[in-house]
C-alpha cells in the first residue's frame, strides 16, 4: 500500500505502524514508552503525528499505515502537542541533571533541548519517593520516573521475572517493587535490562568508582584489571568509533596510563572455565549424573534458577564464572606467587553486566574474608574513567595483557555472544571424549540472536544435544519444555540478557541493533583470525594446571574454581 509521510509517498506492508514506515524512510518520530519488538501501548504519546487530512493527532507508534492516510511527523501541532508532553513531565521531574549518571545520556533531556523547552511553564507539587539503594547491582530513583513502563515490560515480558510493577492509580501511580519492600528483597536478577531502556535516571547501576580510585590512589594497595571478552568492542561506541572496533590494545594502554599496574584479560579465565565446564560434562555424561547440564557463567541466570527454578539446582555447572574464576586464580596464586599480601590486591572486573556486581558478594566467592573480585565496573562507569583522566582512546597507544594470564584463545572471547560458551565447551569436550581434535570449529548452529537455538553433533558413538537460550523469558520457555519431558538434551547453555554479553544491562547505551550485531561479528572474526581457537590449546592454561591445578575436575581445582548454589525465598 501507499501512504504519504511529509508530502512523500511510501511504501507501507499489512500490519506496519505509521512510526515502522517512517523509520525505514530514515524519519525519526521521539517516542518514550515504544521497545522495538514488543507490541505498543501508546502510552507516552511523544510520537504523535498529524493526520492531514482531520487535523487529528494519532500515535504513530500503535497506529497502523493504512491506504492513502497522510500525515506530517513534525507539524506546528505534533511538535507543540510533544512540547507540551516534555514540560508537563519536567513539572513533576527534579532539577538536578548536572549530577545525574544520565546527563548527558537522558531521552527526557535530550528531546526537552530538541524542541526548544527553555523555561518551566507549568508548576506544583513535585512527587517525592525513597531513593531504593538496596541492590548490589541497580539504583532505583522514583522520583526520576515518568511512568513510560518500560522496564516494567522488558522485567515481564522479555526477562519473565516480573520485579518491579505500576502501584497506585491516578497522580498516586509509580513503579515499585511487591509490597514496597527494596529491589534487594524482590525477585529482581539485576540483569540491568531495565537501565537499557529507562529514558531517564530513574534506574541506573550501582557505582562502584570510588572504591576504585581510591585503590588506585593508595601507595600500598596493588591494582590489578580484568575486562569481559566483549568489551573491547563495544566500549569504542562510547568514543566515537565504529560499532564492533576491537580496541583491546588501546583499552590496555588506558588502564596502564590510569595507574593499573596488572591487566589481564577475562578471556583467559573463559578457557580456564571452559576446561572445568567440558570436563565437569564429560564426566555427568559418561557416569549417568544428572542432565541436562546447564552453564553457570552468566549470575542472573544463576540467581533466576534459585528463585524459580530450584528442581534444576543439580544440573548447574558447579564451576564459577570466568571473572570469578581469574579472580580466585590471582587473589590465591598470583599473589603469593609475586610475593603481595591478597588484603593489599585490589581487583577490578570490567563486565558488561551489572549482576556481576552481584556476584562477586556472593558467600562463596571469597577466601575466609578476602573476596576474589572487589569492584566490578561497567562498560559505561570505565568509559566515564577514561575520560574522568583525560584520555581518548582512539589516540592512546596500544598495550598488550600481561603475563602470566595474558593469553588467550578465540573460544574464550566468544564467550561474549550468545551460543559462544556451548561452541568453546563443544570443541575442548570433542578433544576429551574422543582424544582427538574437533575439525569445523564453527558449529554456526549455536549462533545468533534467535532466543532459543538447538544443535547436534556426533562425538564418538554420542550424539550430543544441545540447546542454547538468550534472554530469561525464553530461558523459562526451555526449562519449562524440559521439566515436561517435551525436550532431552545434554548440554543447555543460557545468558540472561537478549543476545549474551554484548547486549548486556552495563553496555553503551545503543538503540540501534545493528550495533549489537557488529559486536557480535566482532568477536566471530576475532575467533576465525586467532592462532589458537581451543582452549585446551592455551598455553597459560597448561603451566597453570600442570603448577597449581593438576588437572580439569580435580580436587584442587574443584577447591578454587567451582562453587555452590542455594535455594532463594523471595517477593514475588
Amino acid at each position: 500500500m501507499k501512504i504519504t509521510v511529509n508530502d512523500k509517498v511510501l511504501e507501507a506492508a499489512p500490519g506496519q505502524t505509521i512510526l515502522d514506515v517512517a523509520r525505514e524512510a530514515g524519519i525519526t518520530i521521539p517516542t518514550l514508552c515504544h521497545i522495538e519488538g514488543l507490541p505498543p501501548t501508546g502510552a507516552c504519546r511523544m510520537c504523535v503525528v498529524e493526520d492531514t487530512k482531520t487535523g487529528k493527532l494519532i500515535p504513530s507508534c500503535s497506529a497502523p499505515a493504512w491506504e492513502g492516510m497522510s500525515v506530517h511527523t513534525h507539524s506546528p501541532k505534533a511538535l507543540e502537542a510533544r512540547r507540551t508532553i516534555v514540560e508537563l513531565l519536567l513539572a513533576n521531574h527534579p532539577d538536578d541533571c548536572l549530577y545525574c549518571v544520565r546527563n548527558g545520556s537522558c531521552d527526557l533531556q535530550n528531546y526537552s533541548e530538541e524542541l526548544g523547552v527553555r523555561q518551566r511553564r507549568y508548576s506544583g507539587d513535585k512527587s517525592q519517593y525513597n531513593l531504593d539503594i538496596s541492590s548490589p547491582s541497580i539504583v532505583r530513583d522514583p522520583d526520576k520516573c515518568i511512568l513510560c513502563g518500560k522496564c516494567v515490560r522488558v522485567c515481564e515480558e522479555i526477562q519473565g521475572v516480573s520485579a518491579i510493577d505500576f502501584i497506585g492509580r491516578g497522580s498516586k501511580a509509580h513503579i515499585g517493587c511487591a509490597f514496597e519492600e527494596g529491589m534487594n528483597v524482590s525477585s529482581c536478577i539485576n540483569c540491568g535490562q531495565c537501565i537499557m531502556v529507562c529514558p531517564t535516571g530513574a534506574l541506573t547501576e550501582k557505582s562502584n568508582t570510588a572504591e576504585f580510585l581510591a585503590a588506585l590512589k593508595d601507595p600500598e594497595i596493588t591494582v590489578v584489571a580484568q575486562h569481559a571478552p566483549s568489551i573491547s568492542v563495544s566500549i569504542a561506541e562510547d568514543f566515537g568509533i565504529k560499532a564492533g572496533t576491537d580496541i583491546v590494545d588501546k583499552m590496555n594502554g588506558a588502564m596502564k596510563r590510569m595507574g593499573i599496574e596488572y591487566v589481564f584479560p577475562t578471556s583467559f579465565s573463559a578457557d580456564l572455565t571452559i576446561m572445568e565446564e567440558a570436563a565437569e560434562l564429560v564426566d555427568r555424561v559418561v557416569n549417568n549424573k544428572p542432565l541436562p547440564m546447564f552453564t553457570s557463567c552468566s549470575p542472573g541466570w544463576v540467581k533466576f534458577m534459585e528463585q524459580f527454578f530450584p528442581d534444576f539446582m543439580p544440573n548447574v555447572s558447579s564451576c564459577k564464572s570466568p571473572q570469578q574464576m581469574l579472580g580466585a586464580v590471582v587473589k590465591r596464586i598470583w599473589a603469593k606467587e609475586q610475593g603481595l599480601d591478597p588484603k593489599k590486591v585490589f581487583h577490578v572486573s570490567i563486565m558488561p553486566c551489572t549482576a556481576k556486581k552481584f556476584e562477586c558478594d556472593r558467600p562463596f566467592m571469597r577466601d575466609g574474608k578476602v573476596r576474589d573480585v572487589d569492584a566490578v565496573l561497567t562498560t559505561r562507569e570505565f568509559a566515564k574513567v577514561i575520560k574522568m583522566f583525560g584520555m581518548d582512546l582512539a589516540s592512546i597507544p596500544g598495550e598488550p595483557s600481561d603475563n602470566p594470564y595474558g593469553d588467550r584463545s578465540g573460544a574464550g572471547k566468544i564467550f561474549g555472544a550468545s551460543g559462544g560458551v556451548m561452541e568453546a565447551a563443544i570443541r575442548t569436550a570433542y578433544k576429551m571424549i574422543t582424544g582427538e581434535e574437533l575439525e569445523n570449529l564453527d558449529i554456526k548452529g549455536v549462533r545468533g540472536f534467535e532466543g532459543i537455538k538447538e544443535a547436534e553433533l556426533k562425538i564418538g558413538d554420542l550424539t550430543l544435544k544441545a540447546a542454547v537460550a538468550s534472554g530469561l523469558g525464553n530461558a523459562r520457555k526451555l526449562l519449562e519444555a524440559v521439566r515436561d519431558g517435551k525436550k532431552t538434551y545434554h548440554f543447555i547453555e543460557i545468558m540472561t540478557c537478549p543476545g549474551g554479553c554484548i547486549a548486556g544491562g552495563g553496555q553503551p547505551f545503543s538503540n540501534d541493533s545493528d550495533a549489537i550485531r557488529s559486536r557480535m561479528q566482532a568477536l566471530y572474526q576475532i575467533d576465525a583470525g586467532a592462532s589458537l581457537r581451543r582452549s585446551h590449546e592455551n598455553p597459560s592454561i597448561q603451566k597453570l594446571y600442570k603448577d597449581h591445578l593438576d588437572k580439569p575436575g580435580s580436587h584442587a581445582a574443584h577447591k578454587m574454581l567451582h562453587t555452590k548454589y542455594e535455594t532463594r525465598e523471595v517477593l514475588k
